[in-house]
């Protein structure tokens, strides 16, 4: 059996600290769980406007024996 890290604390100011301290640890994650979702949604706005930019540009007529660049070969 695991023992409750809570009852192997000596009277009830270790359970106090432990509560506090386990009320900040949730608090600061509940900080970096909004700021990844702030980041997550910025960054699909960003991802929707390069490809609505790509498919914008993709229309664009080329001359004739004019050379392409592959932008997926890994030198761009």
């Amino acid at each position: 059996a695991v023992a409750d890290p809570v009852s192997m604390l000596p009277g009830s100011l270790g359970r106090e600290r432990w509560c506090n301290e386990h009320d900040t640890i949730h608090g600061r994650l509940d900080v970096i769980e909004e700021k990844v979702i702030k980041t997550v949604e910025h960054l699909e706005s960003e991802v929707k406007s390069l490809l609505n930019i790509i498919s914008e540009t993709s229309n664009i007529p080329i001359a004739p024996g004019t050379p392409l660049i592959d932008i997926y070969d890994g030198k761009y």
